[in-house]
């Protein structure tokens, strides 16, 4: 099935225990430590591993999985935050020499020409508040850097150099943030995330399914696509120029939702940013309605007719989806429960003030919201009312009111935190600009953005919804930040640019039914999850729509594109996600995991890592740079947030002109 548990006591050879779907190759020995006394006992050994066709799986996982949560968390790349996780296709998994983009070249600030190789930042530099690179849809591609089809990965670093400095010598600032690009993080930075990956299933081949940056990613989340089919059926409404900027599809850039927005005439508009409101006559950038289908649609099921009844403007929001309401009515299921939980939504503790539709909204993001691009949910009052703020889903569990039923449910956070954190840095720059807790760089702490991953699967544990439940913490982009697996290139965008697939993105699978202490390593992407849930509540794939699958072939005529549509069906190489879960747990013949194995203490939860002394050591895991004997080789000039806090010019310091990369040891035989 694509994945190997590393049974850490047998004293096997890591690398004769990773075979991966891609290109892995010259693996080495790796000498991760064991499971912990906590995690060993709950290994299912080969012997009782229960053998399950899977159509067999998936009528086990529909008897016990109806809650699906999905935490969704902003802007990194896999190997940002586990390229050094044991038994993960990581940085150090192949010879340097053989591994995609390892050495870069990077521009010193004299003209002269280094090289830069990734390097692991830690408590020391606060590595929890780094600044913001870019991630715009032609960057990431430009980062890429594909050639005749292939990614060849090799170009984050001076991609981003040359944003601040296009020509000529490049500033500190313009270094400091290509360094920036090529830094990653362990355990000791964010420790509560591995300690999910030790105990659960940590997938090490998702890619961000469009390549850009946060909008599309939670877009895909929900519709597999970001506007592909909208873009064959109306050529005129395509993404101008490169996409980075405007109105068009499919989406490629961060602008805002149509609805809420200055353009928007509503009597009751939906909210927007604090942030995005400008003085005057400026106008901020603004997506055009969507209306592609999308998981609150199909999960409405036989109710779907009579729902869409209740929209104010049909002739534009369904315009695209005439067949496909029919064919999903029609299908006689039942209606599953859909929610989108969004900090700064409606109002949250943390709000100085009122909330009105003005933006007063003081965590919200608007561009971070999905379902409010589309009209058909933004002017429909039964499909509005399933967007709700963060404080409403911990209500929601405190006081047992999501359907008995089960259903799907997305929750992330915002500019600011509702558990009262502060950085631990206590530079007052970081102190002001760093209490965010939806992990996206320039705003979001790490740490306290663990924290809140940790608060919501606490809450959910200490609930009735644990037993049955499925939940997904993945990221929508992978922030610009240097990952070293090509992903598969699957279609391209009006201006014949790559749009899928981006990077790779972390994917972590936490379920009573889950593997324990184990790695994934099938291929897929954003759309991987709306395929999951595709099959869990046995919905049509968006994909096999009729409107959908009519404008992928017509793509396919026009374009001579194949894949311009969903991919939660019909595209090649996106897994379902089924390989998470354990086939003896769901069969019977092994418990299911206790509440008490995911539930991780309160004190580490509302005390961050430096003032709890959580990290590597406490979870007794040897990350591979580190039992590899990798040097750590942090570029003298560093800083982690060259624009926050600028570094003087005095400090500059060159890169070597053939910096060496780190040596990785020959694997040991045994």
């Amino acid at each position: 099935m694509g994945l190997k548990r590393f049974l850490l006591t047998t004293g096997v050879a890591l690398a004769a225990l990773v075979p991966v779907s891609g290109p892995l190759a010259d693996a080495v020995d790796y000498h991760p430590a064991a499971p912990g006394a906590d995690i060993a006992p709950y290994v299912v050994p080969p012997a009782k591993e229960a053998k399950l066709a899977p159509d067999a799986l998936w009528r086990l996982l529909r008897q016990h999985v109806k809650y699906v949560f999905v935490i969704y968390q902003e802007n990194r790349s896999f190997d940002s935050y586990f390229g050094t996780f044991p038994g993960a296709d990581g940085l150090f998994s192949r010879a340097a020499k053989d591994t995609p983009g390892f050495s870069e070249a990077l521009l010193n600030t004299d003209g002269t020409i280094g090289t830069i190789h990734p390097f692991r930042i830690g408590p020391a530099q606060y590595a929890a508040d780094t600044d913001d690179i870019d991630h715009s849809h032609s960057r990431i591609v430009a980062k890429m850097h594909v050639v005749a089809g292939t990614p060849r990965m090799d170009r984050f670093a001076v991609v981003e150099e040359r944003k601040y400095t296009p020509f000529g010598k490049p500033s500190l600032l313009a270094k400091q943030f290509g360094e920036l690009a090529m830094a990653y993080e362990d355990c000791d930075t964010v420790p509560l995330l591995w300690r999910y990956a030790d105990r659960f299933v940590l997938f090490d081949h998702i890619f961000q399914l469009t390549a850009g940056p946060s909008t599309p990613g939670n877009l895909s989340i929900i519709a597999a696509q970001t506007g592909e089919t909208q873009w064959v059926l109306h050529p005129r409404q395509a993404y101008k120029g490169n996409g980075d900027k405007g109105m068009g599809v499919p989406d490629v850039n961060d602008a805002d939702p149509f609805w809420g927005s200055q353009l928007d005439n509503s009597l009751d508009k939906m909210p927007v940013s604090p942030k995005d409101i400008k003085k005057g006559d400026v106008l901020y950038d603004t997506q055009r309605n969507l209306t592609f289908a999308t998981l609150p649609l199909t999960l409405q099921g036989k109710t779907l007719a009579a729902t869409t009844k209740a929209d104010a403007d049909p002739d534009d929001d369904l315009a695209d989806i005439r067949r496909d309401i029919p064919a999903i009515s029609a299908s006689g299921k039942q209606r599953v429960a859909f929610g989108w939980y969004e900090e700064g939504y409606d109002r949250e503790p943390t709000d100085p003030g009122p909330t009105d539709a003005e933006g007063t909204h003081a965590s919200y993001i608007a561009h971070h919201n999905g379902p409010q691009y589309f009209g058909y949910v933004a002017n429909n009052p039964k499909l509005r009312a399933d967007l709700h703020g963060l404080q409403d889903f911990f209500d929601a569990i405190d006081h047992r009111t999501l359907p008995k039923a089960g259903g799907l449910f997305y929750v992330k956070g915002g500019y600011q935190n509702t558990l009262g954190l502060k950085p631990a840095d206590p530079d007052p720059a970081v102190q002001k600009n760093f209490v965010g807790d939806d992990d996206h760089p320039a705003y979001s702490d790490a740490q306290i953005s663990e924290a809140l991953v940790a608060a919501i699967v606490n809450k959910i544990a200490a609930s009735p919804y644990w037993a049955e439940s499925a939940i997904i913490v993945t990221w929508d982009d992978s922030e610009g930040d240097y990952d070293h697996v090509p992903p598969p290139i699957h279609s391209r965008g009006p201006d014949r640019s790559v749009i899928t697939d981006g990077p790779r993105v972390p994917l972590l699978v936490i379920s009573p039914f889950a593997r324990v202490h184990a790695v994934a390593h099938e291929t897929g992407d954003h759309a991987s999850v709306v395929k999951f849930v595709d099959k869990l509540f046995d919905r049509t794939p968006l994909a096999e729509l009729p409107d959908e699958k009519r404008a992928r072939e017509l793509g396919r005529k026009k374009f001579g594109l194949a894949n311009l549509g969903p991919a939660d069906a019909l595209t090649p190489g996106v897994t379902d996600l089924a390989t998470a879960f354990d086939p003896a747990r769901l069969a019977g013949t092994v418990p299911p995991l206790p509440a008490a194995y995911v539930t991780v203490p309160d004190d580490l939860v509302h005390a961050l890592p430096p003032a709890s002394g959580y990290g590597c050591k406490a979870l007794g895991i040897t990350p591979v740079d580190v039992a590899l004997g990798i040097a750590d080789d942090i570029p003298a000039d560093f800083n982690p947030r060259p624009k926050t806090d600028p570094t003087e010019k005095k400090a500059a310091a060159p890169v070597p002109a053939k910096s060496a990369a780190p040596a990785v040891p020959a694997p040991k035989t045994r």
